[in-house]
């Protein structure tokens, strides 16, 4: 079928349905409904869709829209809830389990027939996570019913008066419900309210006499002190005492109205350190092999399991600014040095790694110079894997990756990916030519052609396509929270293969062929590219990204229309 996708935004899930039901056959168009009705009733008159899906829409579709085509709205919530703030309620009453329901746009908010319904768990992690990760497989077993239902013309839509469908209308989840009361909130309830509200809109706070948005929430187990008093810092996050206890909050977001020159979510020790130069948290170090029993924040971790060695990282929002690129570095450096067969790089769950980070980058005194800093280090972190000879590496990729972050999975021998991940290994809607040996490594594993179509036309690609190109060796279709331990027993079996030893000899005897061009001609020439565009003040790159940190819609990048599947 010709559908058309209308979404406020090209985000995660709407990337996701893009590419899944591109995958199915269907030839997939999307306008973006943030631009207003008028592009949108554009796109339906010039491609005649014959399904219309919103997967994440801000606002009502038009009324002559809906009246005139089947349009089919992504609901993350159970049959039955309707509202603006459904993955809000689900977090903040501590839900166990809660619900994807793709249903017909009507007059009334979330209030027409259902297509399809789906459940999902509610693990003890943040909102964005829960939408990218469990919500987001819901949404799309939910789609792909609804789209074969709608195909087969035979389905009944059920409507919600139906007595078997509870509605409960939930109010918009405002600041006055997120507030921390940091006198009486026990650390479970702080946790709570910071989880669901991690990416956005962050829980409004004060700190040293400044409003400011916190994102993020993680326990700590054994510092403590008078509540509400920022207690130390670690790798750019900052502590603070609670009722019974404390957490790690590593994101800070000043108001828009503070005055501050970055009003932009950036780590919060930066962003303390701005408002208070002589502020002097004390450093609380968490050590790289942390122990089992410890309930602490890192966001680097090193742990082995007989010949293994998993090499953890997760950063807020997949960005790796240079601290952490270097940081990272020194640790697998460490995991070098252990005697370990096969090494696997990635987080437990969420973002692999989106490349470079343009927030640090933004804030920058000299965001050129920052760029080319924080470059260098993510490909002296890329170029180590590379180089690697004496065991095998493995790329598990629990969640998205992106640009430079693709690039960093590609230097691996191996690449695992979770079935419900998208790739977007591309550089170009930041305006940017790319690092991170992407020449090197992409036309290797995908050939010249298939290399310059991904780069070029920039679009989202599946786990299922990406393994059909050759980016990923392996799928793994496991739910997210049982991703790590698939991941550490199939690790185990290839430590065990008899001819790891074998394949680990063939992989040294290639490294000491002279390469031609040598590896560090690919990178030279990259980075020469982007030493011209950093430093050229009318390079596309530096409006689009202040427009994408500070989400302001003028600098967002011309779409592009690729021969098949345009985004429009």
């Amino acid at each position: 079928m010709d559908i058309l996708l209308v979404a406020s935004a090209f985000n995660s899930l709407t990337q996701r349905v893009f590419a899944e039901l591109t995958d199915h056959g269907h030839r997939v168009d999307v306008v973006l409904a943030s631009h207003g009705p008028d592009p949108v009733r554009a796109a339906v008159r010039e491609l005649r869709p014959d399904l219309v899906v919103a997967p994440m829409l801000r606002t009502a579709l038009p009324e002559d829209l809906w009246r005139d085509h089947t349009c089919l709205i992504v609901h993350p919530g159970p049959p039955g809830d309707r509202g603006p703030s459904s993955l809000d309620w689900a977090v903040a009453e501590g839900a166990e389990e809660w619900g994807v329901t793709v249903l017909q746009a009507e007059a009334a908010m979330d209030a027409g027939p259902i297509w399809a319904a789906e459940p999902f768990p509610v693990p003890p992690v943040g909102k964005s996570d829960l939408y990218r990760n469990e919500a987001s497989d819901a949404a799309v077993t939910a789609v792909l019913t609804a789209v074969r239902r709608y195909a087969e013309g035979s389905y009944k839509p059920r409507p919600q008066t139906d007595d078997t469908v509870g509605v409960v209308w939930r109010e918009v989840f405002r600041q006055e419900r997120r507030r921390i009361d940091w006198e009486r909130d026990d650390t479970a309830t702080v946790l709570r309210k910071l989880r669901g509200a991690d990416s956005q809109p962050g829980v409004l706070d004060d700190l040293l006499g400044r409003e400011v948005f916190l994102h993020g929430g993680h326990p700590e187990d054994r510092l403590r002190g008078r509540p509400g008093d920022l207690l130390a810092q670690r790798t750019g996050a900052v502590c603070r005492a609670t009722r019974d206890g404390a957490v790690w909050i590593p994101e800070l977001r000043p108001r828009k109205s503070s005055g501050d020159p970055a009003p932009f979510r950036r780590p919060a020790a930066s962003v303390l350190a701005a408002w208070e130069p002589s502020l002097r948290l004390p450093e609380d170090p968490a050590p790289l092999e942390l122990p089992d029993e410890r309930r602490t924040w890192t966001d680097i971790r090193y742990r082995e399991h007989g010949e293994v060695g998993l090499l953890g990282f997760s950063f807020p929002g997949g960005a790796m600014s240079t601290d952490q690129c270097r940081r990272l570095l020194a640790a697998y450096r460490h995991a070098l040095s252990r005697p370990t067969r096969v090494l696997v790089l990635g987080g437990a769950r969420d973002f692999f790694s989106n490349g470079i980070h343009l927030n640090v980058i933004e804030a920058a005194p000299d965001p050129a110079q920052e760029s080319w800093v924080n470059l260098n280090a993510i490909d002296d972190l890329v170029e180590a894997v590379l180089r690697t000879t004496d065991r095998l590496v493995v790329a598990a990729l629990a969640g998205n990756a992106a640009a430079g972050g693709v690039m960093l999975a590609l230097a691996a021998d191996e690449v695992w990916c979770r079935t419900g991940v998208v790739l977007n290994p591309h550089y170009r809607r930041m305006g940017l030519y790319g690092s991170e040996f992407w020449t090197y490594s992409l036309p290797r594993r995908v050939g010249p052609e298939a290399a310059r179509r991904l780069t070029t036309e920039a679009l989202p690609v599946s786990a299922a396509s990406a393994e059909r190109l050759g980016l990923v060796d392996r799928l793994v279709p496991a739910a997210p929270g049982a991703f790590p331990a698939e991941v550490r027993r199939l690790a185990a079996e290839l430590a065990a293969s008899p001819f790891l030893d074998a394949r680990i000899a063939a992989k040294a005897a290639r490294a000491d062929e002279e390469r031609e061009p040598p590896l560090a001609a690919y990178r030279e020439a990259e980075l020469a590219r982007m030493h011209t565009i950093f430093h050229d003040p009318q390079a596309p790159y530096h409006a689009l990204r202040s427009a994408f940190v500070r989400k302001t819609p003028s600098g967002s990048p011309r779409p592009l229309t690729p021969p098949a599947g345009a985004l429009r």
